[in-house]
């Protein structure tokens, strides 16, 4: 009987996780770590690592994916934090940057702005989770709205823009308002755009992208708010181009289903007549 105990204990008894299956975790955890340093930073009224505090959290939030493929540590448990890591690094973090630097000066009306993009940042998370299983092939290269990491990205673009002319024009809540509201639609609209994750690079590529690697690099160390507003800027100008390429796709995707269902209409013996 004692055996048969000791033996059950230990059929039981949980079992211990490597740190390669823990380290995506961490680095999720160290992008919500990022994100609330960001608010840290506003609140002392340091604007500059604020936001490269959300820089950082954007780069650890691209980073923990892939560690977690790469090491086949993917689990639901991870999904689940990294989706509202998600929330409070790049919907309640930069909302409350925003609100600290520009729209306080408003009152109520500038916190039912940040309070907005923040809401709208949570729901564009949570439909992210609930269609992935149903997205259809053509476009898994694309995403629904903008995503998160670009979002809050594209709601400081008026403190990079700030920071980087040295104009305090951007710095008024007529202008940082709207725009914090345009980019929380943009977040939850159904605008295609592009997605990196399963971008494929031609071996032709590689060594021109290493270069432009480089140049990214070099620009971020010599004039980075300069740097982050032209890959703003670029980022905003691709979206007609993600329309179009998604449109093209999809019209393809609906002729190739139609020509199948009309090939198994005629190959279909029940819509033979009988001689």
């Amino acid at each position: 009987m004692l055996k048969r105990r000791k033996k059950f204990r230990r059929k039981h008894k949980a079992r211990s996780q490597t740190f390669s299956r823990l380290l995506p975790n961490i680095i999720t955890v160290g992008a919500l770590c990022a994100g609330l340093t960001g608010v840290r930073f506003a609140i002392a009224g340091k604007w500059e690592f604020a936001m490269v505090a959300i820089l950082v959290a954007a780069v650890l939030d691209a980073l923990d994916g892939t560690i977690a493929r790469l090491f086949k540590a993917a689990s639901d448990f991870g999904a689940e934090l990294d989706s509202l890591s998600d929330v409070v690094a790049f919907g309640v973090a930069p909302a409350l940057i925003i609100y600290f630097w520009s729209l306080s000066t408003i009152g109520g009306f500038g916190w039912a702005a940040a309070l907005f993009f923040a809401v709208c940042c949570a729901l564009r998370l949570a439909r992210f989770n609930s269609t992935l299983e149903t997205r259809p092939p053509y476009a898994y290269n694309f995403f629904t709205g903008v995503p998160a990491p670009g979002g809050a990205l594209l709601a400081l673009l008026p403190l990079l823009v700030s920071q980087g002319l040295g104009d305090e024009f951007f710095r008024h809540p007529a202008v940082t308002g709207p725009w914090i509201v345009a980019m929380a639609l943009l977040m939850v609209s159904q605008v295609p755009t592009y997605s990196l994750k399963q971008l494929r690079v031609p071996q032709r590529m590689v060594l021109p992208m290493l270069v432009l690697i480089a140049l990214l690099a070099a620009g971020l160390a010599g004039a980075p708010w300069l740097t982050l507003l032209v890959i703003s800027l670029i980022y905003i100008g691709s979206f007609p181009f993600s329309v179009l390429a998604f449109c093209k796709l999809k019209r393809e995707a609906q002729a190739q289903a139609q020509a199948q269902a009309q090939a198994s209409e005629v190959t279909d013996p029940s819509h033979l007549r009988e001689v």
